[in-house]
């Protein structure tokens, strides 16, 4: 899920990047975020791959590996570049190959790719240092395309959620509360700040936004399950995780044990210019 951050402006609102501990505590359950965070679309990775000069990919904040096994699946070698040495762990224990460092820290040795993807990840990257990175290591005609998804939960499951994490967590710099109103809305200053560092690297051609929409149904288990792995829950101490998993559950009950989440997700693309 896109950070929502408090705030219309400011560096200690608008951009995520600069709160990277919480994009670094994710590895406390590295088996649980594997688990319950949902794939990517097949019809996304298959688009990025049609439009690859190549088949060779880097996969930024890699986590777990999900992205990039699902690239691997779609006849491309993957290396994953992650910042948090548990969940680069969990990866290679599922045949990934993952070096670990932060993305504007890593060292390309020289290498090259088709593609530089992230899934759910860039957000945690300077959107302008993370393009520029991304030009140096894509060669011509190659593909920066990070994505996320970006669900619109049920009024009433948002509501329980943003109100039970407001009280518990009063200081968080992420608004959950956003989330009771369009997604897409809320999340589209994120993408358009990943299309301005794009175009601020002066390394790519102009930046598109592709969408792809798709919706999956959660048991109560299942769905509490996956809570615990979003950003603004990561670090919460276990009798405040508790209460929001406890004010979230007895919506999903009174909705019949089960919630259905339409998602979209979005990948802000562009091909590197130039033939350097």
């Amino acid at each position: 899920m896109p950070t929502l951050t408090r705030g219309p402006s400011g560096p200690s609102g608008s951009e995520p990047h600069r709160h990277r501990r919480v994009a670094e505590s994710f590895g406390t359950d590295a088996a649980r975020y594997d688990r319950a965070r949902p794939p990517y679309p097949d019809a996304l990775v298959h688009r990025i791959v049609a439009a690859l000069p190549g088949r060779d990919v880097l996969d930024v904040g890699a986590g777990t590996g999900i992205e990039a096994r699902q690239f691997t699946a779609a006849g491309c070698t993957v290396l994953g570049v992650e910042p948090d040495a548990r969940m680069a762990a969990f990866a290679r224990r599922g045949g990934v190959e993952v070096e670990v460092a932060r993305f504007e820290d890593w060292e390309a040795a020289g290498r090259r790719f088709d593609a530089v993807v992230a899934g759910t990840a860039w957000h945690w990257v300077d959107p302008v240092a993370g393009a520029v990175k991304a030009g140096q290591v894509l060669r011509p005609g190659g593909l920066l395309a990070p994505f996320h998804h970006v669900p619109q939960l049920p009024a009433e499951v948002a509501g329980a959620l943003a109100e039970a994490h407001r009280r518990v967590a009063p200081d968080s710099p992420v608004d959950l509360g956003r989330l009771k109103g369009s997604a897409l809305d809320a999340s589209q200053p994120l993408f358009t700040r990943i299309a301005d560092g794009i175009r601020r690297s002066g390394l790519f051609g102009a930046p598109e936004q592709w969408h792809v929409a798709w919706e999956r149904t959660y048991t109560r288990e299942e769905w509490l399950d996956q809570l615990p792995t979003f950003g603004a829950l990561t670090g919460l101490p276990p009798d405040g995780l508790r209460e929001v998993l406890d004010a979230v559950g007895a919506v999903v009950d009174a909705r019949g044990g089960q919630v259905t989440v339409p998602y979209t997700t979005v990948a802000v693309t562009a091909l590197r210019s130039g033939d350097a």
